[in-house]
Parts: C-alpha cells; sequence; structure tokens
C-alpha cells in the first residue's frame, strides 16, 4: 500500500471552522494548519459547543490527521512591557483552550522577542511564561510548539540553543515541542539548500534538541539569501532555497510521519498551494 506524504498548508477558517477541513480536503491536504481565531487580535469570540462538534464531524469526514493551529502574532512571552507580557499569557492560554477543545495537535508558536533584555533573560521569560500558562491549564493534550525563527530583530528561536534552553527550562517536558520552518533555518544561516547541508543541519538540531521533540515542519522557499535573519516565505523552488532542499526533506524516512505545511502566499482558490504541493510531491524518490 502506497501512502500519501502527510503534507498540507495552513488554511482559512473563514465562514467556520468546518469549512477549513472542507477547503483542505478539496486541494488534496492530509495535514492542515488553521487559526482558531483572528491572528492580529488578543481576544477572540468564544467557541460555541456547535462550532466544535460541526468542526469535529467535518474533520471526521476527511482524510486529514493531525491539525496543528498557529497562535496570534501579538503574543510576545518574554515582552517587557508588563502589561503585553501578561496579556500575551492571557492569549496563549485561551488559544490552548480552543486547541484542547478542538483536539488539536499542538499550537505553534513564535517565542518571543527579548526588546534589548538580551538572550539569556529571554529564554528564561520565556520559560516562566510557558510553565505560568501550564500551571492554569493542567492536564492538556496539546502541544505547546515552539517555532524556529529567522532571528529578525531581537527573535529568539534562531538557533536550536535557545529551543534547547527553552524546552530544558519548562517544567513539563512532556507538554512542549519544536516546529522548524525551512525558510527560517535558511534566513537564519542553516544551509538546508543542499543535500549535505540539510543533513548536517538535521544533525545539528537533532544533537541539541532532538527529532523526537519535532511536531511539525513549515515547508517554505526563502526569498532573502542564507544568514540574512529576514524572514520571506516564497514559494517552492522559486526562492533561495531551490528544489534540492525540498528533495532532501521529502525524502529523509525521520519526517515521514511528521505533518509538513506550506505558509505561501495563495489566492482564494488556493491554487498556489495545488501547485507547491505537487512541487514537493515530485521530489519523492
Amino acid at each position: 500500500m502506497t501512502h500519501l506524504p502527510l503534507l498540507g498548508t495552513h488554511v482559512s477558517v473563514s465562514g467556520g471552522l468546518h469549512r477549513a477541513c472542507e477547503r483542505a480536503e478539496s486541494i488534496g491536504c492530509t495535514t492542515m494548519q488553521i487559526f482558531t481565531k483572528n491572528s492580529n487580535q488578543w481576544e477572540g469570540k468564544p467557541l460555541s459547543d456547535q462550532d466544535i462538534q460541526t468542526y469535529k464531524t467535518a474533520l471526521a469526514k476527511s482524510r486529514i490527521h493531525p491539525v496543528v493551529a498557529h497562535a496570534a502574532y501579538l503574543i510576545n512571552l518574554c515582552a517587557t512591557d508588563p502589561g503585553v507580557l501578561q496579556r500575551s499569557r492571557r492569549a496563549l492560554e485561551d488559544e490552548l483552550r480552543r486547541c484542547e477543545a478542538l483536539g488539536l495537535l499542538g499550537l505553534v508558536l513564535h517565542p518571543g522577542s527579548h526588546m534589548g533584555r538580551g538572550e539569556p533573560e529571554g529564554i528564561r521569560r520565556i520559560a516562566e511564561s510557558i510553565n505560568i500558562v501550564h500551571d492554569r491549564t493542567p492536564g492538556f493534550g496539546t502541544l505547546t510548539i515552539l517555532e524556529t525563527t529567522a532571528g529578525q530583530g531581537t527573535a529568539l528561536g534562531y538557533r536550536f540553543e535557545h529551543l534547547r534552553a527553552m524546552l530544558d527550562a519548562v517544567e513539563d517536558a512532556g507538554r512542549v515541542a519544536v516546529c522548524i520552518d525551512t525558510c527560517h533555518l535558511f534566513a537564519a544561516g542553516y544551509p538546508v539548500h543542499t543535500p549535505e547541508g540539510w543533513t548536517s543541519t538535521i544533525a545539528d538540531f537533532d544533537a541539541a534538541v532532538g527529532i523526537s521533540r519535532l511536531a511539525a515542519v513549515h515547508v517554505n522557499d526563502s526569498k532573502k539569501p542564507l544568514g540574512s535573519r529576514v524572514d520571506r516565505h516564497d514559494h517552492i523552488g522559486h526562492g533561495q532555497i531551490g528544489r534540492e532542499g525540498f528533495r532532501a526533506l521529502m525524502n529523509d524516512p525521520r519526517f515521514a510521519l511528521i505533518p509538513k505545511i506550506l505558509e505561501t502566499d495563495k489566492s482564494d482558490d488556493m491554487h498556489e498551494d495545488v501547485e507547491n504541493m505537487a512541487a514537493l510531491r515530485s521530489l519523492l524518490a
């Protein structure tokens, strides 16, 4: 039996969460990422029992599994402003509650920007924030998934060692995992554009973090060059990473059961996602 690769995209929830399942299914996704609320607002309308049940019914009729959510971009778990820090923690708690109610695998979030306080203090405060939120949400199955970043500004998470330090300082280790983003890795200076570079990067990741902690991969080409520290996604094979880097990813057996999710610009008909997924599938040996 031939298994389809675990491949999907970030899907709009316009019209209701259940519509994301229908959209993803219609273009051949086998996994997907969603927002559970407006990504540019601190608070969202509470999910009703009907919202949850309609989503779960639609998902059960599809072949899509697992599903992850992406957290609001406003969240900064090491903000220097006390008000922003408290709002970030409340927002993370709210989003984890939404994900838990929907039965999602995890919530992907950018760890935070230290805003001049320095990397060690930023890392300490991120872990402290996660511990506080986890204490407020005991027993949750939804993972808190820390994403690698490109390292723009004072963003943390652009080195694997940052993520290792965060994971080590989180008290409930079983509740945290990591998402790598190919564009972010490349922009941060990891040479994932060649087979040799992919091999060395993942060896470094495994040594620092552990592949067992990897819950998702964001699959994006990069508009900006290696080490630019600038986060600009491009379509597969159209950017600076190119096809060979993605060939290495798609044929790495360690990644076969890890959701691979596109986050590239798209039209309402999602034809770009169809083309990008076709490009990735064509690279399979």
